[in-house]
């Protein structure tokens, strides 16, 4: 179907973008391209083409915000930056209003879900979009009254079933309709594109090597080929054909109970935290988490979905080919030889930087043919060098140590065990990998390290280089020649993070950045129509070590402005900023505040207690005395018209 609500529809800008390159001389070429995600737009001809488009970015200009903790946001001044999406708000057209304090679960199905983390948009014209947006996770305290008792503690006895149902309604993706509204962007109410995706009740096909397999075989689904709903989704990507990706990050966490004595699953699941007595809320009311009832249930989550958001009739998919960890996000870019390029940092400490690569190619005039790309292809697990070199290893059965002999009989059992199979092939366990962000064009690559405490001075390496890192850093991955099939980049630190004032702390930042821009603990990151990069932080409870709530800061990463970084948001406190997205022409920006009133809240001055439904930390955005804080996507425009960062 070809979508032309318009000037432009989809199909004609891949098409301009991949299928008619001659086509790129003319202006109305040029306007399509805008229309496009950066990561999709062409890459330079040459290496001397990509040097100099590396070279010159336009630096950063407006005045900072200031470091600081409060109860509401702050923007660089000369922006506007206004609510759009807040938990509770109708999605469908069939969405009842938010009431906090009667909610059911047929109605938070319909609603804008809690947490929001992601954003994606996916361009159907130059003046409509689909805004694609993750919730993570559920806090039950500050989403339902009385479950805080008299010491500050989460009151089980007062938990129902039906609030996990509602929790579990309240995670997955929003899929709205979005159309341009002078300088911004507003909801499309009655679109018949409006879906939410959950926890509970959305059917989701598994696809690639491991699907079928016994191991994600469970009583509910004998042939290990369909599961109900996506948990944890925190960060992920759009591809060139115009679907989102979600990747599902903490899903241990779901999972409770004690696996059978000797069950063969014991040792595959130490490695991501699940059994050995574990206790989950979900498990307590539902048996699919307790893998006492259902052992294979947690193999069925921990990858990467891809939801085709232009067809609300469509099954979400989870490619197993992707493999299984702990996906922080997946971000995604296309290599020059037409192959799709996937990156994604598992999120833990000691755990590893991943690639994926498509056997296939991507036909831009064919949107159907591009529908399976990412159920073939080859995992890569990196290994960082002394000498600054990286080694992509293969993570493919057969080679190596991935045999039979080491428990993998088959690629089914090596993408299930992706951890282990890394860790057999010698990947350099990280500080933490959250988000990687490929440049569109000049092969860079900016993996978000966020901490790693754990870390032992007999333990660091040349990528990760600080031992009890508090603070986080940002490696930059080089790929030669923009190619990113290539089995070795070479790469470098950007920056570490924390406050350069301190040595002991061993920040590194330019000298031009200010008291008010160096920060700690790198999450998310994003590359602007100028090819910048952006870069949210999530500092949890240890906001108290940087004295200033999470925020999105630009960096500059060329020139003699490398590694200079400046304050533009700042996030109500016990908030974490996540999903920068920019609109694909740059004039607006879109962030989600996950959880405000949530983190270390008790050292917030004034307010030594827990924060709850009752009584919170802040009632961002609503302020009323009658509504508890909810997790909001921000829609950031300049004031005078112009694109973000200026």
């Amino acid at each position: 179907m070809n979508e032309s609500r318009g000037n432009t529809s989809f199909e004609d800008v891949v098409g301009v973008r991949f299928g008619r390159r001659d086509a790129l001389r003319g202006a109305l070429a040029m306007a399509a391209l805008a229309a496009l995600p950066p990561a999709f737009r062409p890459a330079p001809a040459s290496a001397a083409a990509t040097t100099d488009a590396a070279a010159s970015p336009a630096p950063f200009a407006f005045e900072e915000v200031a470091h600081g903790v409060d109860e509401t946001h702050h923007v660089a001044p000369g922006y506007t930056a206004d609510v759009f999406l807040r938990w509770g708000d109708p999605v469908t057209p069939a969405a009842p209003p938010f009431d906090p304090r009667h909610q059911t679960v047929a109605a938070q199905e319909l609603q804008f879900g809690y947490n929001c983390d992601y954003i994606g948009f996916v361009p159907l014209s130059a003046d409509r979009g689909l805004l694609c947006v993750n919730h993570e996770y559920t806090i039950p305290t500050l989403m339902f009254p009385g479950l805080v008792d008299a010491e500050g503690q989460f009151n089980m006895d007062a938990y129902t079933p039906q609030m996990a149902d509602i929790e579990l309604a309240a995670h997955g993706v929003s899929v709205i309709e979005v159309q341009r509204k002078g300088a911004g962007w507003a909801i499309v109410p009655d679109s018949m594109r409006n879906r939410r995706i959950t926890a509970r009740s959305t059917p989701f096909l598994l696809t690639g090597p491991a699907a079928g397999h016994p191991r994600l075989q469970t009583k509910a689904d004998p042939k290990g080929r369909h599961v109900i709903g996506t948990i944890n989704n925190c960060a992920g990507g759009v591809t060139p054909w115009g679907t989102y990706l979600a990747g599902e990050e903490n899903f241990d966490g779901y999972f409770g109970g004690q696996l059978p004595e000797g069950h063969p699953e014991t040792r595959a699941y130490f490695d991501y935290g699940i059994g050995a007595g574990s206790v989950s809320r979900f498990a307590l009311i539902q048996k699919r988490f307790d893998v006492s009832h259902e052992p294979n249930e947690p193999n069925r989550f921990g990858w990467v979905v891809e939801i085709d958001p232009r067809n609300p009739m469509s099954t979400p998919k989870k490619r197993t080919a992707l493999g299984r960890f702990k996906h922080e996000g997946a971000e995604s870019v296309l290599n020059k030889d037409g192959r799709v390029v996937l990156y994604s940092g598992d999120d833990e400490t000691f755990q590893y930087i991943y690639r994926f690569v498509t056997k296939g190619r991507f036909d831009p005039s064919n949107r159907d043919a591009n529908m399976d790309l990412l159920d073939e292809g080859t995992l890569y697990a990196a290994r960082f060098d002394a000498d600054g070199t990286l080694h992509w290893l293969a993570l493919v059965h057969g080679s190596g140590p991935l045999t039979a002999a080491n428990g993998f009989d088959s690629q089914a059992d090596v993408l299930i065990e992706a951890r282990r199979a890394a860790t057999l092939l010698g990947a350099t366990p990280m500080d933490r990998p959250e988000d990687v962000q490929p440049h569109p064009t000049n092969g860079r690559v900016y993996a978000m390290l966020t901490n790693n405490t754990r870390r032992q001075d007999v333990e660091v390496n040349p990528a990760n280089p600080r031992a009890r890192n508090a603070f986080g850093h940002i490696v930059e991955m080089i790929a030669p020649d923009a190619d990113h099939t290539a089995d070795t980049f070479r790469w470098d630190i950007l920056l570490r993070c924390g406050d350069p004032a301190v040595a002991t702390v061993g920040a590194t930042y330019n000298p031009a950045t200010s008291a008010n821009g160096w920060f700690g603990s790198p999450d998310n990151g994003a590359i602007d129509m100028e090819g910048r990069l952006w870069v949210s932080t999530d500092q949890g409870s240890n906001w108290p070590l940087t004295g200033t709530a999470d925020g999105l800061y630009a960096v500059e990463t060329e020139g003699d402005g490398r590694a200079t970084s400046r304050m533009f948001f700042r996030v109500p406190v016990g908030a974490e900023m996540c999903g920068p997205c920019f609109a694909p022409d740059g004039r607006a920006l879109f962030l989600s505040v996950q959880h405000p009133g949530a983190d270390g809240t008790s050292s917030y001055p004034g307010f030594e207690r827990a924060s709850s439904f009752e009584d919170p930390a802040t009632r961002w955005p609503d302020f009323k005395p009658s509504t508890p804080p909810r997790p909001s996507v921000v829609l950031i425009t300049r004031n005078d018209g112009g694109r973000i960062g200026g």
